[in-house]
């Protein structure tokens, strides 16, 4: 049985003869039945796909898509062949767990730390003098209450030199002691207070990369916070960020409630309303809320004013630890199910909600995040995702910013492991620009020390462009990757990682930091 006699059997169509070639020379007898069975598959083949190409042009004729179905078309042809699977790009970003089995150097590892630890204390001991700097500075000169002489004495000239002139307008030196108002702010008072980092909640690499050094004073419940910025070796800049002031929760359980001591801990939120800071960049801005996550803080200071201060337990602590229990179920619940997938799934759908944001400003609706999780496969109950929605939609606007909805139902690495995150960008984002080349992370990922190459298996090349086509998938744009999308690069590689210093091995020995 040849070709030509299968030809005047059946007709066939264009495609078909293009699919299945003529003029082959005849078959041998003992290939004859595979040839038969060939074009059998051939095709079956042809035919599924003409249907189903006519069903999906039918149905595009027939239905008017609405934005979000466009954006979904773009993921369900990806996600609906993936239930349990791990695909090819699962596997290649679990290459980076690799980095892992093999031990930063101990030795440059301390000498790291040790530097680091130097330059941090430093930093924190410079924002220091210049806060007690500016509070006694300027709060005797400012104070009003130097007026009252004046104000006592009417329109009769002063001199000067007499003993009777205003505070304000007498000879004096700046820190003289015997100046001084009932307001007046003194070291001694100054010198009781908590001393903590901080860093802005933000997906723009400019802010979430900014140094920000806090104070909480208990003398009068105050607190204040500046920012540290360095220009190349020697140059600095210290300059308040937060003035020092009485502030309050803005949102959650606490919402109106003045800040205490007991709000200040390592992951703890503050929030500020954007309009009450009028020095704030105009990103900041663009959000209603300013949400500051505390990184680390002066333990020691921290318990010596715990032993000094009364506090009255509320029911907010208990609401608190039952909206922390709702979210944890969940976050079980999805770590099962995020399962060496998490890379793929964290990526992917923060490009979908950024797709779905069209105003740009971060909040998205009920039914948007409900069609996300069923769009990529990931199984919430109904009364589980109610009891969370009632917690974060909290204001009752019906939108909730979704950065915030994916912290709170998949979970959030800890500071630690973050402060790595952002150490690595930082010295990718040399320009501080919040977004880093390609070409730029290409020349700066070092795969020499992949297990994988020093046993042989791999090169570094396969390796850093398995980095690369992962982290890329699902960037915004093809030639840059931004602070957002880094961060849930490793947000998502993180799942899969128990111990910190295993994360901080895959992030120290490929960028050397």
């Amino acid at each position: 049985m040849d070709f030509q006699i299968m030809g005047n059997a059946e007709s066939l169509s264009t495609c078909e003869e293009d699919i299945i070639p003529e003029n082959l020379p005849a078959s041998a007898g003992k290939y004859k039945l595979k040839c038969q069975q060939y074009k059998t598959e051939m095709k079956e083949g042809y035919k599924w796909y003409s249907q189903r190409n006519a069903e999906k042009t039918k149905s595009n004729i027939t239905h008017e898509q609405s934005p979000r179905n466009k954006i979904d078309d773009m993921y369900v042809q990806r996600e609906e062949e993936i239930t349990d699977d791990l695909t090819t790009l699962d596997r290649k970003a679990l290459l980076q767990q690799g980095y892992a089995d093999n031990p930063y150097n101990t030795l440059q590892n301390t000498r790291k730390s040790d530097s680091e630890i130097v330059a941090a204390e430093k930093k924190k001991q410079t924002v220091a003098e210049q806060v007690m700097i500016d509070q006694l500075s300027r709060a005797v000169i400012s104070d009003p209450e130097q007026n009252v002489t004046t104000e006592k004495q009417g329109s009769a000239p002063i001199l000067p030199e007499s003993n009777i002139a205003p505070l304000r307008v007498r000879k004096r030196t700046l820190h003289e002691t015997k100046i001084r108002t009932q307001s007046t702010l003194t070291e001694n008072m100054l010198s009781h207070k908590v001393q903590f980092d901080s860093r802005i909640i933000s997906r723009n690499g400019r802010d979430a990369c900014r140094e920000l050094i806090g104070f909480f004073f208990t003398h009068d419940q105050s607190l204040t916070i500046y920012e540290y910025r360095q220009f190349g070796k020697n140059r600095t800049n210290v300059l308040p960020f937060i003035q020092k002031n009485i502030y309050s929760h803005q949102r959650g359980r606490r919402k109106g409630k003045q800040y205490q001591l007991g709000d200040f801990y390592i992951g703890a939120n503050l929030t500020f309303l954007s309009s009450d800071h009028p020095r704030l960049s105009e990103n900041i801005k663009e959000n209603t809320l300013l949400i500051l996550r505390i990184t680390n803080i002066d333990q020691i200071a921290l318990d010596s004013l715990r032993t000094d201060s009364v506090e009255h337990e509320d029911d907010i602590n208990s609401q608190e630890a039952n909206d922390r229990l709702a979210f944890k179920a969940i976050q079980d619940k999805l770590k099962e199910q995020l399962h060496k997938r998490g890379v793929r799934i964290l990526t992917g759908l923060a490009k979908y909600f950024q797709q779905l944001d069209k105003e740009g400003n971060g909040l998205l609706d009920k039914a948007d995040f409900e069609h996300a999780l069923k769009l990529f496969h990931l199984e919430v109950s109904e009364k589980d995702f109610e009891s969370s929605w009632l917690i974060l939609n909290d204001n009752g606007n019906g939108k909730v910013d979704y950065g915030e909805f994916k912290r709170a139902i998949f979970g959030e690495m800890n500071e630690y492991r973050k402060s790595f995150v952002r150490k690595a960008f930082m010295k990718l984002d040399f320009n501080k620009t919040g977004s880093v080349p390609i070409i730029d992370i290409r020349k700066c990922y070092c795969a020499k020390k992949h297990p994988q190459v020093i046993s042989g298996h791999t090169t570094e090349e396969e390796i850093k462009s398995s980095f690369l086509e992962t982290l890329k998938g699902d960037c915004s744009k093809s030639d840059g990757v931004s602070y957002g999308e880094f961060e849930d690069y490793y947000e998502g590689l993180s799942i899969e990682i128990v111990e910190d210093e295993d994360f901080v091995n895959i992030l120290r020995t490929p960028w050397g930091i």
